[in-house]
């Protein structure tokens, strides 16, 4: 049988994509500004984890969303009148990931003159945006508690690449079977270097965790 040239494209894809992250990392490095790429499910609470932390870190360091979703602009809507800072909204075509030249393209539409972080709000799902480095300085994601403390199992690239993990909807764990121990050691049997912290986005508890986070990252990376 005759034998056809094989291409492999999807290693070429993120080798592509990987220059293009560093690239952008050195130069928002360059020009101060720290990128968190928050991802999730859908329904985890992300806009609103988002909402009642840049409430708590607003007025110390100056921050700028980006919204990504498939469609809509409800989110993006949501941040700018609930906090009052700058957020835009990306739509992704119907991709459900964004990779770094998209990032690229969303920062090149963000005031970014004196902005100390930037917040990419990537598209629901625990599977395509965590293929993809947007350039962001660090990695965190939501894991809400009806999800179940099993997701790093099923899940394994999500937790392996975030530095962070914010088990949100703690208010509700009497509801569910969800064991917090068990999903600290699956996360750390995916990545023994994250961190988790449980909060309620609703209630505001733990979030004061997350927002002294930020506000270390931001300050030690500036200092580096």
């Amino acid at each position: 049988m005759e034998k056809v040239k094989v291409i492999e494209i999807k290693k070429s894809v993120f080798a592509e994509n990987d220059k293009d992250a560093d690239a952008l990392r050195s130069e928002l490095k360059g020009r101060g500004v720290y990128l968190l790429n928050l991802m999730s499910s859908p329904g985890s609470g992300k806009t609103t984890t988002l909402i009642k932390t840049i409430n708590l870190i607003k007025d110390k360091i100056r921050v700028a969303v980006m919204e990504a979703d498939i469609d809509s602009d409800v989110d993006a809507i949501k941040i700018k009148e609930a906090t009052g800072i700058q957020s835009i909204q990306l739509h992704t075509g119907g991709m459900c990931h964004l990779d770094a030249e998209m990032t690229r393209q969303g920062l090149d539409n963000v005031a970014l003159e004196g902005i100390d972080l930037v917040i990419l709000e990537n598209v629901g799902n625990l599977v395509c945006p965590a293929e993809f480095d947007t350039g962001a300085v660090r990695n965190a994601m939501i894991l809400s508690v009806p999800e179940g403390h099993d997701k790093p199992l099923k899940y394994p690239l999500m937790f392996s690449v975030c530095d962070l993990v914010l088990v949100n909807k703690t208010d509700v764990l009497p509801y569910f079977d969800f064991d917090m121990d068990k999903c600290r050691e699956f996360v750390a049997m995916r990545n023994s270097k994250a961190r988790v912290i449980p909060i309620c986005a609703k209630t505001g508890e733990g979030v004061g965790q997350f927002a002294d986070w930020l506000l270390a990252e931001v300050n030690n990376w500036k200092n580096k």
